[in-house]
């Protein structure tokens, strides 16, 4: 009877370890499939929203994804943040960023701005004027409660700094954050994140690891990609969400065209979440409480009320300089 028990512990266990196998071995698939279509958004910007629209409102730990386009005349003008973290990612022409702490700078095609509002920050965002169009991706991440309420900071780096992975001639894998292929993002981040920009040639085919817990997704900027192990078709502008299965690795393909397109990941934080606007907290009564403090000026937005970004001030032809 033992030796019985023991014998059906023990298949029960070699069932496990094959079923893990198994699943370890297996892609995830596309669970949900949404085109992300064209609206106006800030002042003379046309966004294309991924998550954050109404089929995807949140995707934890991720609150929005815009891939914006931006005349000369256009942008986001100074506007407050507070909770978590907003991450530009350039594709072409260049950004001006300045913000009430003294901070600014240009970021142009392929360079990052991986931004931590944490307690507070005020800040605008515009195109430089010499040039036709700014186009981008913007990824909005939530943090954990504990760092909601952190110092702002920002970690910046230009398109040659951002590191590469070749896992093979036709593809290559822009490492913003996480890692691929054993190539790892020098970028900290508090809510574990992985962000990928992947380039394939046609008739590739490639396997990118995933850590089991993380939910994801593919953002698709140009050309086709058949992911998983049914080849689900992604087409342009299109959010492909993944199953949330446990499968660590993730099958893309291509055929006959090239493609382009973001594989960004993360460790859902399962706590609540409660947005009005720029801001974003656990409970109603924070919202409140960041609301008071934005329009008072204190716990973090001390230098919010007095203060006019040089960029707007341009914008208002009252710049002295």
């Amino acid at each position: 009877m033992h030796f019985h028990i023991k014998r059906l512990a023990l298949a029960s266990v070699v069932l496990s370890a094959l079923s893990i196998t198994a699943s370890a071995g297996l892609s995830r698939s596309i669970a949900q499939a949404v085109l992300s279509e064209e609206q106006a958004e800030g002042v003379g910007a046309r966004v294309r929203r991924s998550i954050g629209r109404p089929e995807l409102r949140n995707h934890d730990p991720f609150l929005m994804l815009d891939e914006f386009n931006v005349d000369k005349n256009g942008g986001f003008p100074d506007h407050p943040h507070r909770g978590f973290e907003t991450v530009t990612y350039m594709l072409e022409g260049q950004f001006q960023h300045e913000d009430f702490a003294g901070h600014k700078g240009t970021i142009g095609p392929g360079d990052l701005q991986w931004m931590t509002a944490g307690r507070g920050i005020v800040h605008s965002e515009m195109p430089v004027k010499s040039q036709t169009r700014a186009h981008g991706l913007q990824l909005w991440i939530n943090l954990p409660k504990e760092h909601k309420m952190c110092e702002p900071q920002y970690q910046e780096l230009l398109d040659g700094e951002i590191k590469r992975a070749t896992p093979q001639d036709g593809v290559v894998v822009k490492v913003i954050a996480g890692e691929s292929h054993g190539v790892k993002s020098q970028v900290y981040t508090r809510t574990p994140t992985m962000y990928l920009d992947y380039k394939m040639d046609k008739n590739k085919s490639v396997e990118q690891s995933i850590p089991p817990s993380y939910s994801g997704f593919i953002y698709m900027l140009k050309g086709k990609a058949y992911i998983g192990e049914d080849g689900f078709e992604g087409n342009a502008h299109y959010t492909l969400t993944f199953t949330e299965d446990g499968r660590e690795t993730v099958k893309i393909e291509t055929k006959d065209e090239e493609a382009h397109f973001m594989l960004i990941a993360g460790e859902p934080l399962n706590e609540p979440i409660v947005q009005h606007g720029p801001f974003v907290m656990n409970t109603r009564e924070e919202i409140y409480e960041t609301f008071q403090d934005y329009q008072q000026g204190q716990n973090g937005f001390e230098r919010a009320s007095n203060w006019k970004s040089s960029i707007a001030r341009q914008q208002e032809g009252k710049d002295e300089l």
